[in-house]
């Protein structure tokens, strides 16, 4: 079974990178998209009485990255639905230093219990030695 799994995948690998190639009974003439219309040439635009910016005065077409991130990702922002707005309200407020607290190695976890912890510590095998047992 594996080996015909591994065929049938070589197979379907060869014949996708197969139809990558120029070569072979499909290519045909194309034409260049480049030479069928004439470039323009370059035109330094008029002057509209356009005032260059001061140094270091923010561009006024632009905010910041994170307000574009925002607007580009979810189209600016949005009211909260009242689904949302109840769930956060139940939810209440984190403590403002919740995410130092759960990294701290002396912070108190919840026991797995002995298997999760000997699963976890088990030495990586080639799994000639495990079976599975399903209780009947």
């Amino acid at each position: 079974m594996r080996k015909v799994s591994t065929l049938i995948l070589l197979s379907a690998a060869s014949a996708m990178l197969a139809a990558c190639g120029s070569g072979g009974f499909l290519t045909r003439e194309r034409p260049d998209e480049f030479a069928v219309q004439r470039q323009a040439p370059l035109v330094v635009p008029p002057d509209f009485n356009l005032v260059p910016p001061s140094p270091g005065a923010p561009r006024p077409s632009e905010g910041t990255a994170s307000e574009q991130a925002l607007e580009a990702l979810f189209g600016g922002p949005a009211a909260r639905s009242a689904v949302e707005t109840s769930a956060l309200d139940r939810a209440g407020t984190a403590a403002p230093g919740i995410r130092s607290s759960v990294g701290d190695p002396a912070t108190n976890t919840v026991a797995k219990g002995s298997v999760t912890r000997d699963i976890i510590a088990a030495p990586e095998g080639d799994g000639q030695n495990s079976q599975a047992i399903i209780p009947g």
